[in-house]
């Protein structure tokens, strides 16, 4: 059974798009990765701009209130889900793998042997 999210369907749908709006013309950085958002992609793109909530209402986030919400990208807020983070970003190991190797050669000043 699905539960009604008042910032969807109830009494805060007004207020979470007058704050939509606010955050969308105010905001311009993803606030779980940090990292700027485009707004010329539009829904579904992934790195489309979307609006997260800090505490997630089904953790007891207030559904509409412009201290629980945030600009976020359309996946970063699909990966956070309903968790919460201590300071809002969500933390990831550093990859190595063959695309991330160490530039061993200043290949800018590079000559070949001849």
């Amino acid at each position: 059974m699905s539960v009604k999210r008042l910032d969807r369907d109830g009494a805060h749908r007004k207020q979470f798009e007058n704050n939509k709006k606010r955050i969308f013309a105010t905001q311009s950085v993803c606030g779980i990765c940090g990292k700027p958002v485009d707004f010329s992609y539009k829904y579904p793109h992934p790195l489309s701009a979307c609006i997260d909530h800090i505490i997630p209402v089904a953790k007891g986030g207030h559904p509409s209130d412009l201290d629980n919400l945030q600009l976020a990208h359309m996946t970063c807020n699909r990966q956070k889900s309903d968790k919460i983070f201590a300071n809002n970003t969500i933390k990831t190991e550093k990859v190595i793998s063959n695309r991330i190797l160490p530039q061993i050669i200043n290949w800018t000043t590079y000559r070949s042997k001849k």
